[in-house]
């Protein structure tokens, strides 16, 4: 029974002294946990004290209440327990604040669960399936999906890259998701939308054709959508998550995706690295066997006529000719070798200085010496004061000029145009030749790229690699038009003035 109720009680509990003390101490206590009284004098006959045990109790008004009771026997000057001090703290914060730990914790686990099984995963499909998985599971989301960053040609629609919860027909059969104002906050990076009925949503259901959800559509109210980020800061696509309840996704559900999205985008770079070294360990297997043809081909060349001389001196003056074109050539590619040695080491040094665009362009057509084109050229009535690297400049016309003759029918034309465009000059170079397929203008400029792989031609593949290096540095930029059977025409565009290139 209980005998004395302090201010403390007072209002903890919401009784006054009057409305307690006299009362059974079940007053306090819920029906289910009553039990525990009994447990508690067992201990107090025993003369034992009770520190610190956390039960509930509950309030005047109903509620319920978290506490912590250190419970004391009351013994008489005979050494009789005739009764018991309660002390109760209510530990509601105290509880929270655990609550909020072992959640943090719990998400730790999970990040790092995500972690380790999309790390051990190489395949962009299978991470972006594991972290939609994940995804749906650590939020209870009923579906989820993964939308990858990509739009068609009026930069509208997005691809669907995975799927959780739900068949791929129920999206496919609506189209890929729109640039609306509910789903641009995501593929934006602008940040995280969560909303627990995305129906009430201002910016939601504006848009035609549908004007809200479409009937059939799967049956999304609340809503999560987390954007994901690669290392650089760009917005790789977004995680989309959706239940039919309201309310379903909460602050933590928010902080959880967001480190998974996290993870997954690390995870999606190493997977575009991987992918990028398997390229380029590809291409670079298919140079080292170029490159050996094409440089054992000279050598063996020079070699024959060296023979030839040595058993026939007479012959001599006629093989000299021969001979130093073939020279020439191996000192090409070695030239090649060397520069793409330098810009990997970052040592392909600049001497930036005024130079005439006139005298570029002639000591470019000069250098390759035609004898079976006929190069023309169409420059500016007044030249042109560039600041540039000159040598290098001419280095890009003479391979431009080269692969273009190469390429071409003997006697065909080959022309150069030079125009200015406002602060910047533009360098065209056009030829009557073979042309470039559509599907390889994009990429002849790659590293150890080759269009024609069999075609007989003599060269290791690295021109243009190089050109677009020594153009890039000058911050300018190359590309090339091109007709099959028609020809192409090479554009290389950079600023007058490059003071400012290291």
């Amino acid at each position: 029974m209980i005998v004395t109720w302090n201010k403390g009680a007072e209002k903890l509990f919401g009784y006054t002294a009057s409305e307690a003390v006299g009362q059974h101490v079940f007053l306090i206590i819920p029906a289910k946990l009553r039990n525990e009284e009994e447990m508690i004098i067992n201990n107090l006959k025993q003369g034992k004290r009770i520190e610190h045990f956390r039960t509930a109790r509950v309030r005047k008004d109903g509620i319920l209440i978290p506490i912590s009771l250190t419970i004391s026997p009351i013994i008489d000057a005979e050494g009789n327990i005739i009764g018991a001090s309660k002390i109760a703290r209510d530990i509601t914060r105290e509880m929270e604040a655990e609550d909020v730990i072992r959640q943090y914790a719990r998400n730790l686990e999970i990040i790092n669960e995500v972690g380790k099984k999309i790390s051990s995963h190489l395949d962009h499909n299978a991470i972006l399936q594991l972290v939609t998985d994940a995804a749906v599971e650590t939020t209870g989301a009923a579906f989820g999906a993964f939308f990858a960053n990509k739009t068609d040609s009026k930069g509208e629609t997005y691809m669907l890259y995975t799927l959780t919860g739900a068949p791929r027909e129920a999206f496919e059969k609506f189209g890929m998701p729109r640039n609306t104002e509910v789903f641009n906050k995501t593929f934006s990076g602008e940040g995280v939308l969560r909303s627990d009925n995305i129906m009430k949503d201002p910016r939601y259901g504006n848009n035609p054709p549908h004007y809200g959800m479409p009937q059939g559509h799967l049956p999304v109210v609340s809503y999560l959508a987390v954007p994901v980020h690669s290392p650089k800061g760009i917005v790789i696509g977004g995680l989309f998550l959706g239940h039919p309840k309201e309310a379903v996704f909460k602050e933590e559900h928010e902080k959880i995706v967001s480190a998974i999205a996290v993870q997954a985008a690390i995870a999606l770079d190493n997977s575009q690295l991987y992918e990028d070294i398997h390229v380029l360990n590809s291409k670079k297997d298919e140079f080292i066997s170029i490159a050996s043809h094409e440089l054992k081909t000279p050598l063996t060349t020079l070699s024959g006529y060296l023979e030839i001389a040595a058993t026939q001196p007479g012959l001599l003056h006629d093989l000299v000719p021969k001979m130093q074109k073939q020279v020439k050539r191996l000192e090409k590619m070695i030239g090649e070798l060397l520069d793409i040695s330098k810009i990997r080491a970052g040592k392909l040094n600049f001497k930036m200085e005024k130079c005439s665009l006139h005298k570029i362009v002639k000591d470019s057509v000069d250098s390759i010496q035609a004898k079976e084109h006929v190069v023309t050229t169409d420059l500016p009535v007044d030249d042109i004061q560039v600041t540039v690297d000159g040598n290098k400049i001419i280095q890009v016309l003479v391979n431009l000029l080269t692969n273009a003759m190469k390429y071409s029918p003997k006697e065909s034309p080959v022309h150069i145009n030079a125009i200015l465009l406002g602060d910047r000059i533009q360098v065209s170079v056009t030829d009557k030749g073979t042309g470039i397929p559509r599907e390889h203008l994009n990429r002849i400029f790659d590293q150890f790229y080759r269009v024609a792989k069999t075609s007989g031609t003599e060269g290791l593949g690295l021109g243009l690699f190089i050109c677009k290096e020594i153009i890039d540095l000058h911050r300018g930029s190359i590309w090339a038009e091109s007709e099959v059977g028609t020809g192409s025409t090479f554009h290389i565009s950079f600023p007058i003035e490059n003071v400012n290139v290291v």
